[in-house]
């Protein structure tokens, strides 16, 4: 049997800060104690002055594979999360081919079982055609079903009435919607076609698909909803208008009685419109970043607990597809390994509280999504946890990235709050700046009537 002992670690979890100890006994939390006495064969590890918390669990992120491989993998991208404190992640049906059939759910768990170094389910997408698959979905088989109501990557838009009510009566499970106008947008970009031609400035982009494109689709996507019951998960909120939509939930325990979240991404709440200015296309995003003033509502619904979660939407682009004039440079940009970094240098800067990082990417998306034995530390649970080093500067350089795609929006930056060492099941996987070669991961399991 392996122990691994954490000794003197300042837990953060269950909105709480304590001083304990830990054990981890074949992958699991054995015991959380205030002085735990070693025994012979245990290995030990001191963390001082380092903050303990639950692994991020990211509900949205594109891994490019099967079919996008030059732009990421599995393997790669896997490793890159929990360099940056994700240990589990929900990646999107959006690949090729589309996760819209169960062979192919079942093919993405296949490879990421050889592959994965963090935890891992997936969703299942929904299309104009595929009913008969949707109902023979299970309730566990997939993270959730997920709709684009709004077409972004990929040829998945979701624009029959008929389709869209029967999902969202018929759901076996949760609904995840990416939500934007297309009509709008698509006039919108004719529009500024005819005054800039192909070269559009990037920060027109949070103009072609504006407030009123987020808020007209949020709001058919919350209607249908309390229409039929769904349980439904609105991804990447970024306009103070959408907000109005959701209730607030300031606990977990709110939060499990509500059947309609939201969720805000990392990107919508560290940068603003102006970061255009140095970041061109390579922030161009679906939806789009927006003002400081709609920057600033996501954080106060965040501290509210209007925002329930918070993830990445890490989507890999190569730096000369974001080189491209505005209609050929694609939506998206790479975001998890510097996820719980950027979201602790927010800390710093008196945003948020580290309480609601972790609430927020941890306990939240573990309760929204009825996940078994995972986003606490509890004894009983698995050890997917993080040591953070909250006074480590960490500059991000090019040369340390482990995207295939080889870039990052933060290079150059410095972010207040470094991951010293991640646990996947007990497995460390990331230790002081190195990734150690496991494909340590597993399917995420729920509890799920």
């Amino acid at each position: 049997m392996k122990h691994t002992l954490i000794k003197f670690a300042t837990l953060i979890n269950d909105n709480c800060r304590s001083e304990a100890d830990v054990l981890i006994v074949n992958g699991r939390l054995e015991k959380i104690a205030a002085d735990i006495t070693p025994l012979a064969g245990w290995e030990i590890i001191n963390a001082e002055g380092l903050w303990l918390i639950p692994g991020m669990i990211d509900d949205q992120v594109h891994f490019r594979e099967p079919g996008l491989t030059h732009k990421a993998t599995i393997a790669t991208e896997s490793r890159a999360a929990v360099a940056g404190g994700i240990t589990s992640y929900m990646e999107m049906p959006n690949v090729m081919p589309p996760t819209t059939t169960r062979q192919a759910l079942q093919n993405k768990f296949q490879r990421a079982s050889q592959h994965s170094a963090a935890n891992y389910s997936f969703w299942f997408g929904a299309t104009n055609d595929n009913a008969s698959e949707l109902r023979a979905l299970q309730a566990d088989e997939a993270c959730g079903i997920k709709v684009f109501m709004g077409s972004s990557t990929g040829n998945m838009l979701v624009d029959n009435e008929q389709v869209l009510e029967n999902i969202f009566s018929h759901a076996p499970c949760i609904v995840a919607t990416h939500c934007e106008d297309t009509p709008l947008i698509r006039h919108n970009e004719a529009l500024w076609r005819e005054k800039y031609g192909d070269d559009i400035p990037a920060a027109e982009h949070a103009r072609i698909r504006p407030v009123a494109a987020c808020y007209q689709s949020s709001a058919l996507a919350v209607s249908l909803a309390k229409k039929y019951g769904t349980r439904l998960h609105v991804l990447h909120i970024t306009t103070a208008a959408e907000l109005s939509l959701f209730e607030a939930a300031p606990t977990i325990a709110a939060l499990r009685k509500k059947r309609i979240t939201a969720e805000a991404c990392i990107h919508h709440l560290y940068f603003n419109q102006n970061d255009y200015a140095w970041l061109g296309h390579k922030l161009k995003a679906n939806p789009s970043v927006k003002s400081h003033y709609h920057q600033q509502a996501l954080w106060q619904a965040v501290k509210e607990g209007v925002i329930d979660v918070i993830a990445t939407d890490h989507a890999p682009h190569l730096i000369e597809e974001k080189s491209r004039l505005y209609f050929e440079a694609p939506s998206g940009l790479p975001l998890v390994q510097h996820a719980l970094p950027a979201l602790f240098d927010l800390c710093q800067c008196g945003i948020f509280s580290p309480e609601q990082i972790v609430a927020k990417t941890s306990h939240a998306v573990a309760e929204r999504f009825e996940i078994k034995d995972r986003g606490y530390i509890r004894e009983g649970y698995w050890a997917d946890l993080v040591l953070i080093n909250p006074q480590a500067e960490l500059k991000v350089q090019r040369e340390q990235l482990l995207y295939k795609c080889g870039w990052s929006p933060f290079e150059g930056k410095p972010l207040q709050g470094t991951v010293v060492m991640t646990f996947v099941n007990g497995h460390i996987v990331w230790r002081e700046g190195a990734i150690i070669p496991s494909p340590a991961g597993m399917p995420l399991e729920f509890n799920r009537g």
